[in-house]
């Protein structure tokens, strides 16, 4: 694994895969047990030493939350995994209501420009993952990536439908992502959905890993002797590592988001993957280790300073 640090973003190389990590918005977002319910005060208390400053605010017991895309190139080819809040959304409610951020630009830094991305993945349709797949313009909201195959799970685009009847726990914020982000995909003709498992090439493929939501799903990287495994939003917290029971607030069905998670976490530290979540501050990946019948903390990715 090598690894080497940007202006504003960071490269990590494994194997033949380069990856970009790519940030959209850092910051504290909200009370820290909020996030995650069945953690108790203690574990965030005890771990303060390195769960502060970019894990936890321990003034305001607010979780610090990063908003982060990876950039694969591999193959030959550009892969984007999640697209962030977007720009110009109606978000009732919600820290990015009408929110405008550089998300483009600090694409465009890492030397990506929206007509060079060839795949972009969804790892499940949540808001702050899919936001960036439409821009708006006069014409209404359109595809951003407009030679991307857009890979979507087809549980998830089922649940959060018009298929659906937007029903089944689907709320009305729920409702617009999917008209705003997703649908607009659809009708371009740019999406592929699939289920179980879909090869990417020979060095990703995605897997199914529900709870968080129905269809969330992780992307496994296999590179020479490199692995790593970008998994979403199965982990917000590294206090999820500790304990793989704690769902955050937003897993639909905790019982299977915690099977999923504790499953994916088995095979990382077997196989000493890098573990890429979709929200974690400082390095933003790490390897973790198994620890009996719990798990712990592993060396986190470093990047260089040039």
């Amino acid at each position: 694994m090598q690894s080497k640090a940007q202006t504003d973003t960071q490269t990590l190389v494994l194997g033949d895969v380069e990856v970009i990590r790519v940030i959209e918005w850092q910051g504290p977002f909200a009370p820290a047990r909020d996030i995650v319910p069945g953690s108790g005060a203690e574990v965030w208390q005890d771990n303060a030493s390195w769960l502060a400053p970019d894990h936890w605010e321990p003034e305001s017991d607010r979780f610090m939350c990063t908003l982060q895309s990876w950039v694969l190139r591999s193959g030959g080819r550009t892969v984007l995994i999640d697209t962030g809040v977007g720009n110009g959304r109606e978000r009732p409610g919600s820290l990015f209501h009408h929110w405008q951020g550089d998300f483009l630009g600090a694409l465009a830094r890492a030397g990506v420009r929206p007509q060079d991305v060839d795949v972009v993945v969804n790892t499940h349709i949540h808001g702050d993952h899919v936001g960036w797949n439409t821009t708006g313009t006069e014409d209404g909201w359109q595809p951003t990536f407009p030679n991307a195959q857009y890979l979507m799970p087809a549980a998830d685009d089922f649940h959060f439908g018009p298929d659906n009847a937007y029903g089944r726990g689907v709320r009305e914020t729920d409702r617009l992502i999917y008209e705003d982000s997703v649908a607009p995909i659809h009708r371009a003709g740019q999406v592929t959905l699939w289920e179980g498992a879909h090869r990417i090439d020979e060095h990703l493929t995605l897997e199914s890993a529900p709870g968080h939501t129905p269809g969330s799903s992780v992307l496994r990287l296999a590179s020479g002797s490199d692995r790593a495994v970008f998994v979403g939003d199965l982990l917000h917290s590294p206090v999820q590592i500790l304990d793989p029971s704690c769902n955050s607030c937003f897993c639909l069905d905790p019982a299977q988001a915690a099977a999923s998670r504790r499953r994916v976490l088995e095979r990382a530290a077997e196989n000493t993957e890098l573990v890429v979540p979709a929200h974690f501050g400082g390095a933003g990946a790490l390897e973790v280790r198994r620890e009996g019948e719990r798990f712990g903390l592993g060396p986190w990715a470093a990047y260089d300073a040039r």
